[in-house]
């Protein structure tokens, strides 16, 4: 990723207030009553359309919501005398911690699409438009010197197309992801399983502030909640709810990062594993994988081309050859890696048939530059050739 993509604030939030605005608020003292799970908070703000709105609402009204009993419509009634939310914004604002809830406009669109997306999310760092272009990079903690090679490859690879890498900062295969991600002066997106104060593994506490400062950490648990096993499985798919696709690098056939997989089938994301050899214990996942229909990664192309169209299309920002800013319209991952020839002639041709001689016009190319870099589109499926002198955007 180009450097201009980097940002030091974030637009999505400031540093909590001790106070809290009114829906943060109210979102966290939803979020606190015990049996709401994003199941029901998803059924609570569609029908009263904010966390307030579901705090002031009658009993009866409460129990007509699928999801909502007796006991439960009690604790929501009573959830003004019975949680405390001042002391839970205090520790964010007192540590920089943000808070995103899920139905603000700025809530991550492809997390906000899964069947159980988080309520809130506690982040440090910032979460951007262009993180909309993510893609997950998962594996086993006890990885090998050929795991950690290939994770870094990819990550960086990646990174320089212009994709964010989101991975769980555990040991092995994650760590690498993250940290190839920074060499690279890209994006990465780190999700916890436990709350941002209560760093798991705790040797990772400097790659999270290194993370942080160029993208985010991010968790659903409160801010102080310790860690537990049950926690990593929740955390998995965020990891792939955020993402366009995960790739496995290294996993057991039974491990965290081939259950991840298949949280990413169910998601709907693009599933990639990387092959090894046949008599490793860490490969029998990504064989598996393979053998289901997962796309055999061999290098960052087989990412890019595999993604295909995005279904609504990210602005990026970039600058042109002399300097100026300019916002660049990506419909497809894979133009993130073309060169300023290729996207001149990509944009030259539309979603109509467009002609060979139409091209050279809105471009100035010459004939046999326009031709062979039309070659490269083709391959990289971004458009498609009807005829030898008109084309279409794929």
């Amino acid at each position: 990723m180009t450097q201009e993509h980097k940002t030091t604030t974030d637009p999505t939030s400031s540093a909590v207030p001790t106070s809290g605005p009114p829906s943060i608020a109210s979102s966290l003292r939803l979020q606190l009553v015990p049996g709401i799970g994003p199941r029901v908070y998803g059924e609570l703000i569609r029908r009263f359309g904010s966390a307030d709105n579901v705090l002031s609402a009658s009993p009866q009204a409460l129990r007509a919501v699928p999801g909502v009993g007796a006991k439960l419509m009690q604790a929501i009634v009573n959830a003004e005398a019975t949680t405390d939310v001042s002391t839970v914004l205090e520790i964010c604002r007192s540590n920089n911690i943000k808070i995103l809830e899920r139905n603000n406009s700025r809530y991550p669109r492809l997390l906000a699409e899964i069947h159980d997306p988080p309520n809130i999310l506690f982040y440090q760092g910032a979460i951007e438009p262009v993180d909309q272009l993510a893609i997950a990079i998962v594996g086993t903690r006890h990885s090998s010197n050929y795991g950690d090679t290939i994770a870094r490859r990819l990550a960086h690879g990646l990174s320089m197309a212009g994709l964010t890498i989101v991975s769980g900062l555990a040991r092995g295969i994650d760590a690498q992801a993250h940290q190839a991600a920074l060499a690279a002066q890209g994006r990465t997106l780190a999700v916890l399983g436990g709350g941002l104060l209560k760093m798991y593994p705790p040797e990772h506490k400097k790659l999270a502030a290194q993370i942080a400062a160029n993208g985010a950490v991010i968790s659903e648990a409160l801010p102080e909640q310790s860690p537990q096993s049950g926690c990593f499985p929740r955390r998995n798919r965020i990891v792939t709810g955020l993402s366009l696709g995960v790739i496995v690098v290294e996993a057991g056939d039974r491990s965290g990062a081939a259950i991840s997989a298949r949280l990413a089938m169910e998601q709907g994301r693009d599933v990639f594993a990387v092959p090894g050899r046949i008599d490793s214990q860490n490969s029998r996942g990504c064989h598996q994988l393979i053998r289901d229909g997962a796309t055999l990664v061999r290098s960052v192309d087989d990412v890019l081309e595999q993604l295909g169209p995005l279904v609504s299309p990210v602005a990026l920002s970039r600058h042109t050859n002399d300097g100026q800013p300019a916002t660049q319209l990506i419909k497809h991952p894979a133009e993130l890696k073309l060169s300023d020839q290729e996207t001149a002639v990509l944009q030259a041709i539309s979603n109509e048939p467009t002609g060979f001689d139409d091209i050279m016009v809105q471009t100035g190319i010459p004939a046999a530059r326009v031709l062979s870099t039309i070659s490269v589109l083709e391959v990289r499926r971004l458009i498609r050739r009807l005829s030898s002198s008109s084309f279409v955007r794929a």
